[in-house]
Formats: structure tokens, C-alpha cells, sequence
């Protein structure tokens, strides 16, 4: 076997590991995407659910992206949910909460005298 034929070999290997690697993270990604389904059926605060939701709708949307490992028609479907999902974690967003931090708001702080 000559180099050139050993380096399209050892390339072809390689591709082939990394598709491995990349169906096998997918898969993770999809059941663990599956169990925060179950997860927000089984939580009643509305906060959990909205960031419950916003996470299936972002790993939904990353399957979506794989075209590699998920025909046409699967991420279709991904799509479509990654929509829904979207569309439920804006109904459950908080309204005038902040998105992020502890709450604070910025402003003038009031003085107690």
C-alpha cells in the first residue's frame, strides 16, 4: 500500500469516527431532549416551564441543523416542533420580570431617611 493510498484511508476512517461520534451525540441530545418533555409535563411552576421550554425548543432547533445524521423530513419535523415549542415558552414568558439576574432592576435607589 502506497502513502497516498494509506493517507485516503486513514482520512476515511477519520470521517467515519467523527459521523459516529456526531449520530451518537445526536441521540443523546434527542433523548435528553425527550426526558425535558417529560420534565415540563410533570412541573406546575411557570417559571421552570418557560426555561424548560426554551431548552427543548434550542435542542430541537440544533437537531434541525444536523444534516449529516437526520433526513430531510426528520428535520422538518424537528423544525416544526422547535416551532411549537418556541411558541409555548413565549406564552409562559414572565412579562415584566428582568430575563436574567436576581431581580434587580437598575434605577435610582431609594434612600430610607
Amino acid at each position: 500500500m502506497n502513502t497516498a493510498t494509506a493517507a485516503r484511508a486513514a482520512a476515511s476512517g477519520d470521517r467515519a469516527s467523527e459521523t459516529l461520534a456526531l449520530t451518537r451525540a445526536c441521540t443523546a441530545l434527542w433523548v435528553a431532549t425527550l426526558s425535558l418533555m417529560t420534565a415540563f409535563m410533570q412541573t406546575a411552576a411557570p417559571a421552570h416551564r418557560y426555561l424548560i421550554a426554551r431548552k427543548i425548543a434550542k435542542n430541537l432547533h440544533l437537531l434541525r441543523e444536523q444534516e449529516q445524521v437526520f433526513t430531510a423530513e426528520c428535520r422538518m419535523i424537528f423544525a416544526n416542533l422547535a416551532q411549537r415549542w418556541s411558541a409555548r415558552a413565549d406564552q409562559l414568558a414572565p412579562g415584566d420580570r428582568p430575563r436574567s439576574g436576581m431581580g434587580l432592576t437598575r434605577g435610582p435607589i431609594l434612600k430610607m431617611q
